[in-house]
């Protein structure tokens, strides 16, 4: 591997899209979102028509979806979040964090064609630099190899506590705290338990319980042992 890698993986809610974006301003580090990719061909998915009932013989046809999309990551320094998503043109960031983008994401991600489509595009944005890549799979598909690895976790109350709270402050209506939470219940067993790339820890990976934690400490437990490792690279 030419370029300087470090993957975060773990289940929704735990804080790896909030922390990797800071740890890319002080490490000087590419933020990769790769969970965004999949969010955003789900939002090209309900686009075309498609819907969380999708069934086997759709697969084929959300599968050209992924292959024809156009992907790009913006940083709009006056926007939030400034690490935009570009789909086929169109800036569809604040679209795909809805609960039933989650839900198709998580739902297409099991879909080998999605897949195949998304792998060498991470893999491409990851060697484009030195990179911070946060999914599901990085440190056990995308970059087995990767110069570090982490894998957050949270407890399930908390990551729905935090999930209503992002919600509340958008505005607009709010599911309860107990559909949210049955929700992300839903999601992690989809995640975990596919057959394709499921949702685990990557062998030597730093693990990192964010329940009780802040996110500035999140980032900080992360960050020194980043710039520790750049530095034994001599990045």
């Amino acid at each position: 591997m030419s370029k300087f890698v470090v993957a975060v993986d773990g289940p929704a809610g735990t804080g790896k899209s909030s922390a990797t974006k800071r740890i890319a301003d002080l490490a000087g580090l590419i933020h990769v979102d790769t969970g965004a990719l999949y969010r955003g061909v789900a939002y090209l998915c309900f686009e075309a028509g498609f819907t969380l009932d999708f069934d086997e013989s759709d697969q084929p046809a959300i599968g050209k979806i992924a292959q024809k999309a156009r992907f790009e990551f913006k940083r709009v320094k006056k926007q939030n979040p400034s690490n935009r998503l570009i789909v086929n043109g169109h800036d569809v960031t604040s679209l795909i964090r809805t609960p039933d983008m989650s839900m198709m994401a998580s739902k297409i991600s099991a879909i080998p064609g999605v897949r195949n489509a998304l792998t060498g595009l991470q893999r491409t944005l990851g060697l484009s630099a030195p990179s911070i890549l946060e999914g599901r799979d990085i440190g056990t598909v995308i970059f087995p190899d990767a110069d570090l690895k982490f894998f957050l976790t949270a407890s399930i109350d908390e990551r729905a506590k935090r999930r209503l709270d992002e919600l509340e402050a958008q505005g607009g209506d709010t599911p309860s705290f107990e559909e949210l939470r049955e929700q992300i219940r839903l999601r992690d067993e989809g995640d975990s338990t596919r057959a394709i790339a499921p949702l685990k820890k990557a062998e030597g990976a730093v693990e990192i319980d964010t329940t009780a934690l802040t996110l500035d400490q999140v980032v900080e437990k992360m960050a020194k042992l980043i710039l520790a490792k750049k530095k034994e690279l001599a990045i």
